[in-house]
C-alpha cells in the first residue's frame, strides 16, 4: 500500500509518502512552527500537498497521529463524521497537539477524499497501564465524574522503540524489559515489560513528567492552585504550556542553543541542562524499579538522538544497574534513515544502552495498514 502519513507535532509537521517496500518517495518537513503557527503550518502543508499532487501519485490511504485519543480510542480509527466529533471533544486535554491534527484531518479529508483515512493514536500504546500506574489518589466518584486517569502519550514512538530495539539486539521484544526516553520538545519516558507499557511520565494530559521545550513537567499541585488562585485561567494554561520548561529557564527551547550557552557559561542554562538529566535520571531510575531490572535504555526523539552530552549525564549515575557507556561510541553516535540505531554501551555492559532514530511515520503506515486490512479505498487523486 502506498499510504500518506502526516505527522503533526507541537514544534513540528512531518508529512511522507510510505510504500510497500517502506521507500519514501515524497518527504515534507516544516520546524519551529510554535503554537502560534501550528494552524498555519497545517494550511501550508495542505497547500504545498495540492500543489504537488503529480509528484504523490497514487494513494491507497493517508495516516494520521492524534496525540489524544481518551479513553474511546485505544486502536486505529477509521476517520469519519462521529469520530471526527468526539476528538473535538478531546481537545481540552492536549491543547498543543489535537486542535492543528484536526484542522489536519477535516483539510486532508476534502484534498484526499476518495480515499480511507486512518487516525492512530499516542494514548493508545498506554492502554495496557495497570491500575496502580493509571490512577491518581482521588475519590473514586470524582475520578469518574470526570475523566481524570493517566493516558500517556508519545505512544506510537515508544511502540516502535519496543518493536525495533528488540531486532537491534536480536532478541525477541516479548523478552526486554525496555526503558524508552522520547526526548523532543515534547519528552517522556516509558517503561515496558515484554512489550507492553507498565508505566509512562507523561498522566491525563502532556503536562506532566519531565522538563520539556515550553511544558513544566512535574510541578508541585500546591504551586499550581497558588497560580491560579493569581492568574486567569488561559494565562496559566499558556504558561505552563508555552513559557515554562526550557524556555521558562533559559529563555529558549532549542536544546541544542542551551547546550551551547551552558558550555561558555551561562549560568541559566547549566542548570537547566543538570534539572533535565537529574529529572530524566529519576525516572530511568524509578521504572528500572517497576520493571524489576532492565534490559536496554533506549534515546530517541530529536534531543536523545542528537544531545551525547545529555547521554552521558543520564547514564553516569547509573552504573549500579549494570550500565556502562563507551564514551567514543556515544560521542560519535550518529543515526538517521542509513543508519537507525546504534548500541553505544560498552561490550560488557549488562544494559544495552541504544540511540534510535525516531521513525513514527513509518510506525504510523504499519497501523493505518493493518486496520484497513483487504479494505481498499479507491485509488488516486480526488
Amino acid at each position: 500500500m502506498r499510504i500518506l502519513a502526516l505527522n503533526c507535532g507541537s514544534s513540528s509537521i512531518k508529512c511522507a509518502l510510505i510504500d510497500a517496500t517502506g521507500a519514501r518517495p515524497f518527504e515534507l518537513h516544516m520546524k519551529d512552527i510554535g503554537k502560534s503557527g501550528a494552524m498555519a503550518a497545517v494550511d501550508a502543508l495542505l497547500a504545498e500537498l495540492r500543489a504537488r499532487w503529480t509528484e504523490l501519485g497514487e494513494l491507497d490511504a493517508v495516516v494520521h497521529r492524534v496525540v489524544h485519543g481518551g479513553e474511546r480510542f485505544t486502536e486505529p480509527a477509521i476517520v469519519d463524521d462521529d469520530v471526527l466529533r468526539q476528538l473535538a471533544e478531546l481537545e481540552p486535554l492536549a491543547p498543543l497537539h489535537n486542535p492543528p491534527a484536526i484542522r489536519a484531518i477535516r483539510g486532508a479529508r476534502e484534498l484526499f477524499a476518495r480515499i480511507p483515512h486512518v487516525a492512530v493514536f499516542d494514548t493508545a500504546f498506554h492502554a495496557t497501564l495497570p491500575p496502580a500506574a493509571r490512577e491518581y489518589a482521588l475519590p473514586a466518584e470524582i475520578r469518574t465524574r470526570y475523566g481524570i486517569r493517566r493516558f500517556g502519550f508519545h505512544g506510537i514512538s515508544h511502540g516502535s522503540v519496543a518493536a525495533r530495539v528488540g531486532a537491534l539486539l536480536q532478541r525477541d521484544p516479548s523478552e526486554l524489559r525496555v526503558i524508552s526516553c522520547h526526548l523532543g520538545n515534547g519528552a517522556s519516558v516509558s517503561a515496558i515489560d515484554r512489550g507492553r507499557s507498565v508505566d509512562t511520565s507523561m498522566g491525563m494530559t502532556p503536562l506532566e513528567g519531565l522538563v520539556m521545550g515550553t511544558r513544566a513537567g512535574d510541578l508541585d499541585p500546591g504551586a499550581m492552585l497558588e497560580l491560579a488562585r493569581r492568574l486567569p485561567p488561559g494565562e496559566l494554561d499558556e504558561l505552563l504550556n508555552g513559557q515554562s520548561g526550557l524556555r521558562g529557564l533559559t529563555g529558549t527551547e532549542d536544546f541544542e542553543a542551551v547546550e551551547h550557552r551552558a558550555s561558555r557559561g551561562d549560568a541559566d542554562c547549566a542548570l537547566a541542562l543538570a534539572l533535565y538529566a537529574h529529572r530524566l535520571r529519576k525516572y530511568i531510575g524509578a521504572y528500572a524499579a517497576v520493571l524489576g531490572g532492565v534490559d536496554a535504555i533506549v534515546f530517541t526523539g530529536g534531543v536523545g538522538e542528537h544531545s551525547a552530552l545529555l547521554r552521558q549525564r543520564c547514564i553516569e549515575t547509573l552504573g549500579f544497574l549494570g550500565t556502562a557507556l563507551h564514551t567514543v561510541r556515544n560521542r560519535d553516535a550518529r543515526v538517521d534513515a542509513t543508519v537507525a540505531a546504534i548500541d553505544v554501551a560498552t561490550d560488557e555492559s549488562r544494559v544495552r544502552i541504544v540511540v534510535l532514530c525516531a521513525d513514527e511515520e513509518a510506525a504510523m503506515a504499519a497501523a493505518a495498514a493493518a486496520r484497513l486490512g483487504t479494505v481498499r479505498g479507491v485509488r488516486g487523486h480526488p
